[in-house]
């Protein structure tokens, strides 16, 4: 069954009909869903999806655009969170200075301290990096800790940096990027990278798979993506889907 390691049902493209997409995923071969926190909003909703749903587990953490929205005792609350049952990973966390809703140094902060959270309770961590490369990988080597497992989610940037994260022991996110023509920085990472160290995600509602980019995601599209890594490894979409589900069950330890 299909593992989508990375969807945001709490977002608001889902309030008309969540129950009813939630409820088909089973029989379009989806058969777990990692729901992931961004906002303080996002994570008690993310939380509310996991008690609700069996196959749905959440992670909790506060995505770079809303780090200014973090206080101490914000970030007491959210390490509480991080007890609940159900839920597997810190995430999604890290750096976006494409969008720059809070200053560079905010949001170092506050990433290098969601980080130390998930390690001193054990837990995953996703991280996010957007047109933030080289920062990035410096908070990550000077904080590396090889008992965590740790994705860079969406990866997008290039295969030499890649190979340096697969080096350290981390997991590329593999979304619907990948099928998009004009891809030719994944398409190759993806090549070069064992499928052993890849996670299927969608980022739903966002980043549709083509034939259906620009159109909400969701993620029974993911058999779409697991055919284009497919062709691009020498293997079938099946395989790419069986190993990529003993990937997040071994990430998120479940």
């Amino acid at each position: 069954m299909i593992f989508d390691s990375h969807a945001h049902y709490d977002d608001h493209a889902f309030d008309e009909d969540r129950e009813q997409i939630l409820e088909s995923l089973n029989t379009r071969g989806v058969g777990k869903v990692v729901n992931i926190g961004a906002s303080l909003k996002g994570v008690q909703r993310t939380i509310e999806l996991a008690q609700k749903y069996p196959f749905v587990y959440g992670a909790v953490g506060i995505h770079p655009d809303f780090v200014g929205d973090l206080n101490e005792e914000r970030f007491l609350w959210l390490k509480e969170q991080c007890r609940q049952e159900k839920v597997v990973a810190v995430g999604e966390i890290g750096l976006d200075y494409y969008w720059d809703k809070a200053s560079h140094e905010v949001q170092k902060e506050w990433f290098v301290r969601q980080y130390d959270m998930a390690k001193e309770l054990g837990l995953p961590v996703i991280v996010h990096s957007r047109e933030a490369a080289a920062d990035t990988m410096e908070i990550l080597k000077d904080h590396h800790d090889a008992s965590v497992p740790l994705v860079i989610h969406c990866y997008s940037y290039s295969p030499e940096m890649a190979r340096e994260y697969l080096d350290m022991g981390y997991y590329l996110g593999i979304g619907g990027v990948v099928t998009f023509k004009n891809a030719k920085k994944i398409k190759e990472t993806v090549q070069a990278a064992p499928l052993e160290r890849i996670l299927l995600e969608t980022d739903a509602p966002y980043l549709a798979p083509t034939p259906f980019r620009g159109k909400r995601n969701d993620s029974g599209y993911l058999a779409y993506i697991a055919e284009t890594i497919g062709e691009l490894k020498g293997v079938s979409a099946e395989e790419v889907i069986r190993v990529t589900e003993e990937n997040a069950r071994r990430f998120y330890r479940l």
